[in-house]
């Protein structure tokens, strides 16, 4: 269970990223053009993304445990 956890918040982190770059390069949010500006739906997409990129900040702790 924790890695399909882990799987869904590297990508929607990843969909994040994408987003980000598509923003400072070409001055496109993809959310807002598929979802719409700052309705509900495009706010639940940039919290969850918020939330798994806070998640994954305990991956610093699993690779120094690994190593």
């Amino acid at each position: 269970m924790n890695k399909g956890f882990d799987i869904l918040a590297l990508t929607l982190v990843i969909i994040g990223a994408v987003n980000w770059g598509l923003i400072g390069f070409l001055k496109i949010d993809l959310v807002a053009l598929l979802f719409g500006n700052m309705n509900w739906i495009s706010r639940i997409v940039y919290a969850l993304v918020g939330i798994c990129g806070l998640y994954l900040i305990s991956f610093y702790s699993r690779l120094s445990s690994d190593g």
